[in-house]
């Protein structure tokens, strides 16, 4: 039965794992998330770690690269290729010949461009909170909730809410809770009633979106990545601090940890919308 009707707010995708990426009016949302999303990562030939902006330390700049598809991503064909924006302006094309050296210029570090990872693959994540020590940088191992060969953190879908964004906000009422601090692939808008971190609750529920069905499996735990500069927003540490206001439970992390949003599994593949009714049973 339901019990919420809430409404899309806004609908994202990442191209390139740890870039800046593209806001959507639709959404095929296949098995494995959103079409197209974190289809591409740079690995770092150095290490054979997956390139992530949890290692700022490493790749202070990624954030200052932003990805788009040439072309939108179709159901059973290869995934295109896409352009990519570097920070000083210039635009490559993913598979044009030097676009791995190019890349590897602006990052300083030599990188290859891939589009499925090996497998028990991995990145490197920085903890402020362990600074100088020898668990400043874990090895974390990506995608334990997603599909074989692809780049998610860890599941496939992220979903946040206006809700959680406002109560951030009046807990720090200086900071920039901007929803792309956050990287969510769905944003649901709440009603003004319901305030709080509302989606804590949705854990083990299913949200439904012009007829796909997602299962809530997990808060979604934060790093530094949120407290990072990208795009006009500037770096502010304190927000990870107002986030662990919210610390609850992680069922797949078996402890309580800061978190903001959910993630959530596919059970129901379908085409969502900008604007599309949600409801929560």
């Amino acid at each position: 039965m339901s019990v919420s009707t809430l409404s899309l707010a806004s609908l994202w995708r990442y191209p390139v794992k740890s870039m800046m990426g593209e806001e959507l009016n639709s959404a095929i949302i296949t098995n494995n998330g959103v079409l197209g999303d974190r289809s591409y990562a740079l690995l770092d030939l150095e290490t054979d770690k997956v390139v992530s902006a949890k290692n700022p330390k490493k790749w202070p700049e990624i954030f200052s690269f932003h990805a788009r598809y040439i072309e939108a991503p179709v159901l059973e064909k290869e995934i295109p290729p896409v352009w990519i924006t570097l920070p000083d302006g210039n635009i490559i094309r993913s598979d044009q010949p030097d676009a791995e050296q190019l890349l590897s210029i602006a990052l300083k570090r030599t990188i290859s461009l891939r589009n499925k990872a090996a497998q028990h693959a991995s990145l490197e994540q920085y903890w402020p909170e362990y600074e100088g020590e020898s668990t400043e940088i874990s090895d974390e191992t990506i995608s334990v909730a997603a599909d074989e060969g692809s780049f998610f953190d860890y599941a496939s879908l992220h979903i946040l809410t206006t809700a959680s964004l406002a109560q951030l906000q009046q807990l720090y009422p200086s900071g920039r809770m901007d929803v792309r601090r956050f990287r969510p692939n769905l944003v649901i808008a709440t009603s003004p009633e319901q305030t709080g971190f509302v989606e804590n609750d949705w854990v083990g529920k299913t949200l439904i979106i012009d007829g796909v069905k997602l299962l809530v499996t997990d808060p979604c735990p934060r790093c530094v990545m949120p407290t990072l500069a990208q795009g006009d927003l500037a770096k502010d540490a304190k927000i990870l601090r107002t986030i662990s206001e919210n610390t609850v439970l992680v069922p797949f992390a078996g402890k309580a940890l800061p978190s903001i949003g959910v993630y959530a599994k596919v059970i129901q593949p379908g085409v969502i919308r900008r604007g599309s009714t949600v409801v929560i049973e």
